[in-house]
């Protein structure tokens, strides 16, 4: 039988585009994604889910608390492999700075032949990410789990379903809080849903 995997971009931190966010520490949701964070978990609601897992980060696992609370779920697992790319010495930078870099240059353009400084290859975040859904597909038979987790690691993962190569990442959008949903079987694996997003809820009654 089917494994169906909710693919969860973590709702958004309050500087979300101006820099490099990584692994560095102390980086929780914003008000805009608080917001985002209700919105998805009320879309989830939809759906019987069987269990959540999260990366180690902090604004993933306040994505995924929320749609855990609303679901009736075991707080989430906390999944090494979901992690957001290890960009070692890159984490924490704005996007101008790194934009002086020739290496970061390199890495966007050709990311499977390209090792961030100290970190990984996107080769390796496929694997990890794929690693973890062969785990989770055995013994999961007819269930439905989310799985919240950073843009670039759900773009290796559809990126591999697809049969594409990692350095097609700019060719789809993974937005924050969004739903990218895959059906995993013996049969193979097929991409059901992109880029899903939920509406925004009534913000009435959100902190100021």
């Amino acid at each position: 039988m089917t494994v169906t995997f909710f693919l969860v971009r973590h709702a958004a931190h309050d500087n979300v585009g101006s820099f490099l966010a990584g692994r560095a520490g102390g980086i929780s949701l914003g008000k805009a994604g608080r917001a985002q964070a209700r919105s998805l978990a009320q879309r989830m609601q939809r759906e019987d889910l069987g269990g959540i897992y999260a990366s180690p980060r902090e604004r993933t696992r306040e994505t995924a608390a929320a749609i855990a609370s609303a679901c009736g779920l075991e707080p989430p697992e906390i999944a090494a492999e979901l992690d957001e790319v290890d960009f070692g010495a890159w984490s924490g930078k704005t996007f101008a700075d790194l934009d002086a870099d020739p290496s970061w240059r390199r890495w966007n353009t050709v990311r499977s032949l390209t090792r961030t400084p100290g970190g990984e290859t996107m080769l390796d975040v496929q694997s990890r990410v794929m690693r973890l859904i062969e785990i989770l597909t055995s013994g999961n038979s007819g269930r439905k789990l989310a799985l919240v987790s950073h843009a670039d690691v759900i773009k290796a993962a559809v990126s591999h379903v697809l049969g594409l190569p990692v350095d097609a990442w700019p060719r789809f959008e993974i937005a924050p809080a969004s739903i990218t949903t895959l059906a995993v079987g013996d049969w193979g694996a097929k991409v059901m849903t992109l880029n899903e997003v939920a509406l925004q809820p009534n913000p009435i009654g959100e902190d100021t």
